[in-house]
């Protein structure tokens, strides 16, 4: 946009203050009638998936597609009910009856009884009972029958004598339980429901055992109606602690650096209005809001609130001691439009990088973050001027004087910025590679942050958050209490192989040696799990298994068993055969037969954990690589949702890593084409991206000393780095220019730029990073690294921009003005030389 564009645009919003509110307050009104459209969902179209594809997710896929068809496991659905009486033994008497009689309940409910693919749950109290009953197929009332009648001894007995070493109901009690005693903390019933599309148990049967837990002291469940009870109450606890205080340290930090309430009022409804214009334009275009929902509203009103500081601060710079408003407004937005206007195209094309990420999700949040970017310098170049003009006018015309001093320039800021000046001016070299080494130091740590798909909360909130008066007192949701609890005392257990870990062998897997691979390989502690409910299962268990049944297939495997180990080392395709023969339904569960042609094998080990993350998965790969390392023309793939969640955390990484490159890369190009037709120097534009890529390594860096992962959610946060960080630059490197062609001297102007601009920046980062720090009150520690990795950009990008900064436009200064020194003779002596 030309200069005199600039002027004319300006003097329309300043000149005509009501008329640019009427049109804002119509486009405003406008924009909600989009909200009304808006698509919240996490997907729109097909197109934004939460999580990208991967060969291990594929690997997933192939299986239950190829093997559900075959054993008809990936029909069940488990549902899990929880008893830990406050007696504090599960095993008494009352306790078991009381199990019986929460089944008798539930299982008169249609929806419980619809869906069950059983007769009745399997627990600890129905094998008691059944025991005591002396009838294994007793039914549920004959159960409860026998066991009102048996004394507590008799129960007791009953109860050792069920509960031996070597008894698959062990999977239903806790670690702590020692097998032939009649105590345990706790034990669980297991309920085998028909799946649903979405491989999980109805929606109604999970809602009747929870209802039906929930009237019973010591029941719970820990299915979707529970889950959706605790993050009802989180988000009650966070609004009641978190929001508070992150708004108190809005306000409080923006009434210090105002000093105006008024000020403050206006700022906040250009913040708000901005937000709206994001997710109104998000509606009208048919866009999924998605990841914005959650990110979006946080970033854009941290970019909306730097750029109310620099519009007011610019004007209270502007506007002298005998002026009315609208010419100094005119003055001051001339210069601040023109630096928004940069920072807008830079930070769009810092966000629009995300399209090139391999999560959909995150591509439709970079679209959505660029227009609340250009939303808000909309806002902030029209209807903040516009409103601040109006609402000064008539509280002056009232007797109120509305002229304020800049932050930056009290007699504690101006000496402290300024510092950063005077330092640049006697030891810019010196800063600068210190800088850059921080940077570089900081970016080669990114290989080393840790690694996880989620944080998870693995302590309950600190209690002196729990003593808080009421309501900030955080009330510990019932949910995550009991989850913790039993991730802490179960093992896991799995009713269909899709729970469980598993290993897919493609390739020849007829070749001689396959199954020796798979049976050394298999050899391992993470395939052994005394409390599960049931045993590895793999082609050489399978073939063990049904050859110790059926003496045809026996002398088969004997006769492809060279080295007497009862594994086949040689014609495996007969043995396959031979095995489908006798034994077919054991043989799809594990040998893939398509076509008539072997063309994959499956092993199937112990239940994964209920969470989103897994330690045993490393050793479940170690597996598949012994695997491929034995049998050359294997190709071995660990299987399970941990598994796929960490390739999906490695792609999203590599992808971030692509996003910084590219982004980094366009912002180069975007600034140094925009200072060059703006400022007509495109080194200044070099100079000014130089702390961007120091902003990043330095962030990099600092995640590592403070211990915050690369998680999914981190891992997003450090893609929209670059948009976060160009903002500060631009403001100070542009005010700096502007100066210089004031006719100011290098230094000077540098002075003006970083106490004046500088001022705005330091309270846009005190109101940001103030509201984020009061995300390390929530417990939850992905919350936590996401509040620590937002205030650490925010902090590092001001630090840079007044103290690194300074010295590279000084060093800047001093090359432009020697290439003009050296120049300028040589223009002369050819002038001479002509005449």
């Amino acid at each position: 946009m030309s200069e005199d564009a600039i002027e004319r645009f300006v003097g329309g919003v300043t000149g005509h203050s009501r008329l640019v509110l009427l049109v804002m307050v119509l486009l405003t009104a406008g924009m909600f009638g989009g909200m009304a459209q808006l698509d919240s969902g996490s997907q729109a179209g097909g197109t934004t998936d939460m999580f990208p594809e991967t060969t291990v997710a594929e690997k997933a896929d192939y299986v239950s597609e190829q093997y559900s068809t075959q054993d008809g496991e990936q029909q069940s659905a488990p549902a899990m009910v929880y008893v830990q009486p406050a007696s504090g033994n599960a095993l008494s008497k009352d306790a078991l009856l009381g199990a019986l009689h929460y089944q008798q309940a539930v299982l008169d409910a249609d929806a419980v009884a619809s869906e069950i693919q059983t007769d009745q749950p399997t627990s600890v109290a129905n094998l008691v009972a059944s025991r005591i009953a002396e009838t294994p197929d007793a039914t549920l009332d004959e159960q409860i029958t026998a066991l009102d009648a048996a004394t507590d001894s008799e129960v007791a007995s009953a109860v050792r004598s069920t509960l031996t070493a070597d008894s698959e109901a062990l999977a239903l009690l806790p670690r702590s339980y020692e097998p032939g005693t009649a105590h345990a903390e706790s034990h669980r019933m297991l309920f085998e429901f028909t799946a649903g599309e979405d491989g999980q148990p109805p929606s109604a049967a999970q809602r009747a055992l929870y209802e039906a837990a929930s009237e019973r002291e010591g029941f719970f469940t820990l299915g979707e109606h529970a889950r959706a009870a605790g993050s009802q109450q989180l988000n009650a606890n966070t609004m009641e602690l978190v929001v508070p205080f992150a708004l108190v340290s809005i306000l409080g930090i923006l009434a210090f650096a105002y000093r105006d309430v008024v000020d403050v009022i206006v700022g906040m409804i250009g913040v708000g209005v901005s937000i709206v214009w994001m997710f109104g334009i998000l509606g009208w275009l048919g866009v999924s809001a998605g990841m914005t929902m959650i990110i979006g509203p946080v970033l854009i009103a941290g970019l909306s609130i730097d750029f109310g500081f620099h519009v007011f601060t610019r004007y209270r710079e502007e506007r002298g001691s005998e002026e009315t408003i609208r010419a100094p407004m005119a003055r001051s937005m001339r210069g601040v439009a023109l630096a928004l206007g940069l920072v807008t195209v830079t930070a769009a094309i810092g966000f629009l990088s995300n399209v090139a990420n391999p999560v959909g999700s995150i591509r439709d949040l970079g679209i959505g973050i660029t227009l609340g970017v250009i939303a808000a310098f909309v806002i902030f170049v029209t209807l903040v001027p516009a409103l601040k003009i109006s609402i000064d006018g008539l509280l002056e015309r009232v007797g109120f004087d509305r002229r304020n001093a800049p932050l930056g320039s009290g007699s504690f800021l101006r000496p402290l910025l300024s510092s950063s000046v005077t330092l640049a001016r006697k030891a810019a070299p010196v800063i600068v590679v210190v800088a850059l080494l921080a940077s570089a130091g900081g970016a080669v740590t990114w290989t080393a942050l840790d690694q996880e798909s989620f944080q998870q909360q693995s302590e309950p909130a600190a209690e002196w958050k729990q003593d808080l008066p009421e309501p900030m007192g955080w009330d510990q949701p019932a949910y995550s209490q009991h989850s913790r609890y039993v991730q802490g005392a179960y093992s896991a257990v799995a009713t269909d192989a899709s729970q469980r870990f598993q290993l897919l062998v493609e390739g020849e897997v007829t070749t001689d040696g396959s199954l020796d691979a798979i049976a050394a390989a298999t050899d391992r502690s993470v395939f052994t799990d005394s409390r599960s409910r049931e045993s590895l299962r793999s082609p050489v268990t399978v073939i063990q298994s049904v050859a110790a049944t059926h003496d045809g297939f026996a002398e088969t495997v004997a006769a492809a068993d060279t080295d007497g180990d009862g594994i086949p080392d040689t014609d495996l395709a007969t043995v396959y055969n031979r095995l489908y023969e006798v034994a077919p339904e054991e043989a799809r569960q594990v040998v893939e037969r398509t076509d008539g042609e072997y063309r994959s094998l499956r092993v199937i080990g112990p239940a994964e954990s209920a969470g989103m993350t897994d330690d045993r998965i490393d050793e479940v790969r170690a597996a598949a690589t012994a695997i491929e390392d034995r049998g050359r023309d294997l190709q071995a793939t660990a299987v399970s949702q941990a598994a796929v969640l960490d390739s999906q955390l490695d792609v999203v990484t590599d992808g971030i890593i692509r996003v910084l490159v590219l982004a980094l890369a366009a912002v180069f190009v975007g600034l140094v084409l925009i200072f060059r037709r703006v400022h007509d120097s495109a080194t200044l534009g070099v100079t000014t991206v130089v702390p961007i890529l120091m902003v990043t390594g330095l962030v990099v860096g600092g995640m590592y000393l403070l211990d915050v992962p690369l998680t999914l959610v981190t891992a997003l946060l450090m893609s929209l780095v670059v948009g976060l960080g160009i903002d500060y630059n631009i403001h100070i490197s542009d005010r700096f220019a502007q100066e210089l062609d004031r006719g100011r001297e290098p230094v000077d102007a540098l002075r003006v730029a970083v106490t004046g601009t500088g001022g705005a920046l330091l309270g846009s980062t005190l109101t940001s990073a103030g509201a984020f720090v009061a995300l390390l009150l929530h417990p939850h520690p992905q919350l936590q690294s996401f509040g620590i990795l937002v205030v650490l950009t925010l902090v590092t990008s001001f630090l840079v921009s007044v103290v690194v900064l300074p010295s590279l436009l000084v060093l800047w200064a001093r090359h432009t003005s020697a290439v003009r020194t050296t120049a300028q003779p040589t223009t002369v002596a050819a002038a001479r030389s002509d005449d």
